[in-house]
């Protein structure tokens, strides 16, 4: 970790296996968390939506950070999402997390019952002080329904423990704002993540690095050297995949899984209601992108 960039620069909220019965697959998690590591990633995020946590119990949650933990080891910084609508859940989830070995904690707004600013704050205090591990925070109005205000994130400006955003709101002037009182902002959105390198961002947040990890690898460190028609060029090829990843009306895990079944690190794509998986039809145009971005023979 470094102060730029706590929790490294290239992570994707990865997916959770499923068994046929939709009990947990901690042994195709595992392979998960293998295939990102071994491809341009330095950080995981666990059992954030695309992990899909609302689904997920608590006791399901420590056990699949736990097999991700002994998957990879210290080869990256492992990331749990304690976020819930529920303050006493989430702090019970930033307690488990510390125990079992996370690095740092993503923590998004709670949704749904949409707090006002002086709510969120007291939720966020709560779980921060209980956690007692470096914090990712999560703004994502589109999802949650409630969006962090600059003057909520400058009243926590001086949490010490508070040190990244993961920013999904789409306002890169934003953004910048928001690394003026000093976090690390990582990109939530991968159609804007060039966009915000330029803007001075940490890194990413991915969901697409589940099929292009080293793409995201290669063209985060082309952009930090200097060469930006390289990086253009990366993120140039990848557009295709990118849109086939995000375009899908519930992308995230359902992309994400059919993805890794079509590059062989899951012999499925199972997914627990309320979601589905990917139809053939949607399968065909994933694949049809994947090739088109040369992620795919």
């Amino acid at each position: 970790m470094t102060s730029a960039a706590p929790f490294g620069t290239v992570l994707t909220a990865m997916a959770t296996a499923f068994h046929a019965d939709g009990s947990l697959d901690l042994d195709g998690t595992a392979r998960i968390a293998r295939h990102l590591v071994d491809n341009g990633h330095d950080g995981l995020v666990v059992s954030g939506t695309t992990g899909e946590s609302p689904t997920t119990t608590p006791t399901e949650d420590g056990e699949i950070l736990a097999a991700v933990k002994d998957a990879v080891g210290d080869r990256a910084t492992l990331v749990a999402g304690v976020g819930t609508n529920d303050t006493r859940t989430s702090i019970t989830l930033a307690q488990q997390a510390r125990r079992n070995g996370a690095d740092g904690v993503l923590l998004v707004t709670p949704y749904y019952n949409k707090p006002g600013q002086r709510g969120i704050l007291q939720h966020f205090r709560q779980v921060v002080d209980a956690a007692e591990l470096p914090v990712m925070l999560y703004d994502i109005p589109g999802r949650t329904g409630s969006q962090i205000s600059l003057e909520t994130y400058a009243a926590m400006a001086d949490w010490e423990s508070v040190v990244a955003v993961k920013d999904a709101v789409g306002d890169l002037p934003r953004g910048v704002r928001i690394m003026q009182m000093g976090y690390a902002v990582y990109s939530g959105d991968d159609i804007a993540n060039l966009g915000w390198l330029a803007h001075g961002a940490a890194g990413f947040v991915s969901v697409c690095g589940h099929v292009m990890g080293n793409e995201l690898r290669a063209m985060h460190d082309a952009y930090r050297a200097g060469d930006a028609v390289k990086a253009l060029e990366i993120f140039t090829r990848m557009l295709p995949a990118i849109d086939a990843v995000m375009g899908v009306a519930n992308y995230g895990a359902t992309t994400a899984k059919a993805a890794l079944q079509l590059l062989g690190v899951l012999d499925n794509r199972r997914v627990r209601s309320p979601l589905v998986e990917l139809d053939d039809d949607e399968v065909a145009a994933l694949r049809a992108a994947l090739v088109a971005a040369d992620l795919l023979q």
